[in-house]
C-alpha cells in the first residue's frame, strides 16, 4: 500500500504527536512493513530501517547502505548508514526536534497486536530524546477503517453466511427427522461446498461442534477427529468468510441449535446469559455512537462480562468479547477486550468488529456472535441476532 502522508500528518496533529516513527528489522514489525510497502515490494530487507513521518514538514528515512533503495517509493530524504556507530549518530539526527513520537509499542505489552517494536529499540529512541507512545489508534486509522466498497463487501458476505447457516441447520433438522446418521465433518464439508457456491473464501473450514466439543472454543472437526451429531444435543456453528476481491472484508457469525424439543435448563440459561451480555455490549456501542462519546475496546468487554458475571457464568466466559474485522478475519483494529488484554484503543468511525460472548464447560458450549460497524453517530449490527437456541427437530 502507499502511505498517505498528508492524512498521516493530519492524524498526528489531531493526536498532538510530533511524528510517527516506523521501524522494522527482518519483518519483526509487519505493520511497518505493510505501511511502507516493503512487504509487497519483493525487495530484500535484512537490515534495520527507520522512516519518520513528522506532523509538519517532509518525511525522512534511515536505511542501511547495502539496502539504500528500499524506501525509494516513499517521499523524503533517506540517509544511509553502515556501522553501528553511524546508525546511532544518524538516528539521533533523524529524531531532532521530536518530543513525542508514536511507534508500534504498547506499555506493558497491554495490546500485543500493536507491540511489534522490541524493548531495546524503544530504549534507543528514548535515549535520543523523544517520548515514545503507542501508535495503536494511528494503525487503526490506516489499516482498519473500511472504505464504502469494503462495507458493501462485508454486508454481501454476511448475507451469504446467514444463508449457509440456515442450510446447515436445515440439513441437521432433516437428518434428525429421518433418523439417519450425521457427523460434524459431514455438515462441515457440506458447508464448505456451499461456500464455493456462494463465492466466499475463508482461511479455514467452518466450525461445527456438537455437545462437549462446543466447550472448546477453537475446536475444529477433521476427517480423523470428529463425532456424531445425535438427538438431544447442542450444535454450535461458527462460520466466517469474505468475497474473493481486493479490499473485501470478512463477516463472522456463530449460532447454536439443539437436536431435541426439551432444551435443558442449564443450556438455555447459559445461552441467555451470553445473549444478554451481547446485547449489553451492543447497547453501549450504539449509545456512545449516538452521543458522539469516545469508547474504548476494554469498556465494551466490561459491559458484556458484567452481565454474564451477574448470571453466574462469569468463570466460564474464557475469551475476549470480540475482535476487529478486516481483510483478515482478525483485523488490525481495536478488540473488545479487558480480559486477555487491556485494549485501550478507541472504536473509530469506519471500523467493524465482532461481539461474541460464550459459555464453555466440559459438557457443552454456547456462543452468539454478531458483527457491528461504527460510523459517525451510528453503530449498526450487520445481520440478525439469535434470540433463543434453535430447535432442530
Amino acid at each position: 500500500m502507499s502511505l498517505p502522508i498528508e492524512a498521516v500528518q493530519q492524524a498526528l496533529r489531531e493526536e498532538r504527536l510530533d511524528g510517527w516513527l516506523l521501524y522494522d528489522f527482518q519483518g519483526s514489525n509487519p505493520i511497518a512493513s505493510r505501511l511502507s510497502g516493503l512487504a509487497s515490494s519483493g525487495k530484500m530487507a535484512t537490515r534495520r530501517w527507520y522512516y519518520l513521518v513528522p506532523a509538519e514538514g517532509a518525511p525522512r528515512g534511515l536505511v542501511h547502505a547495502i539496502e539504500r533503495h528500499n524506501l525509494d517509493d516513499l517521499p523524503g530524504e533517506k540517509r544511509p548508514y553502515a556501522g553501528r556507530e553511524q546508525l546511532a549518530s544518524e538516528l539521533k539526527h533523524l529524531l531532532e526536534g521530536m518530543s513525542r513520537v508514536a511507534m508500534e509499542y504498547s506499555p506493558g505489552n497491554a495490546i500485543p497486536y500493536v507491540s511489534r517494536v522490541d524493548a531495546g529499540t524503544v530504549e534507543t529512541v528514548r535515549q535520543c530524546g523523544p517520548e515514545v507512545v503507542s501508535s495503536g489508534d494511528l494503525v487503526q486509522r490506516f489499516e482498519a477503517v473500511w472504505t464504502d466498497a469494503a462495507f458493501a463487501s462485508h454486508v454481501a458476505a454476511a448475507e451469504r453466511l446467514y444463508r449457509i447457516k440456515d442450510r446447515a441447520f436445515e440439513l441437521i433438522r432433516s437428518r434428525m427427522k429421518a433418523g439417519g446418521p450425521l457427523t460434524e465433518i459431514e455438515v462441515q464439508e457440506a458447508m464448505s461446498d456451499w461456500f464455493r457456491e456462494e463465492g466466499l473464501v475463508a482461511g479455514s473450514p467452518p466450525n461445527v461442534s456438537a455437545q462437549e466439543n462446543a466447550g472448546n472454543p477453537h475446536y475444529q472437526a477433521t476427517r480423523a477427529v470428529h463425532r456424531a451429531i445425535r438427538p438431544n444435543e447442542s450444535v454450535l456453528i461458527d462460520l466466517w468468510g469474505k468475497l474473493p476481491e481486493e479490499g473485501a472484508v470478512y463477516a463472522d457469525i456463530t449460532w447454536v441449535g439443539y437436536t431435541g424439543t426439551a432444551i435443558p435448563d442449564e443450556l438455555r440459561a447459559a445461552f441467555a446469559a451470553a445473549r444478554d451480555g451481547r446485547d449489553a455490549a451492543v447497547d453501549l456501542v450504539q449509545s456512545a455512537a449516538r452521543d458522539g462519546r469516545e469508547l474504548r475496546g476494554f469498556e465494551v468487554d466490561r459491559a458484556c462480562r458484567a452481565v454474564i458475571d451477574k448470571a453466574g457464568f462469569g468463570p466460564l466466559f474464557i475469551h475476549r468479547t470480540g475482535h476487529s474485522l478486516g481483510e483478515n478475519v482478525h483485523g488490525n483494529g481495536v478488540h473488545m477486550d479487558d480480559y486477555e488484554t487491556h485494549d485501550t484503543r478507541r472504536l473509530l468511525p469506519g471500523t467493524g468488529f465482532t461481539i461474541e460472548p460464550g459459555v464453555y464447560t466440559d459438557r457443552y458450549g454456547v456462543r452468539t456472535e454478531i458483527n457491528m460497524f461504527v460510523n459517525e453517530r451510528e453503530a449498526i449490527v450487520t445481520g440478525p441476532r439469535q434470540q433463543d437456541i434453535l430447535v432442530l427437530t
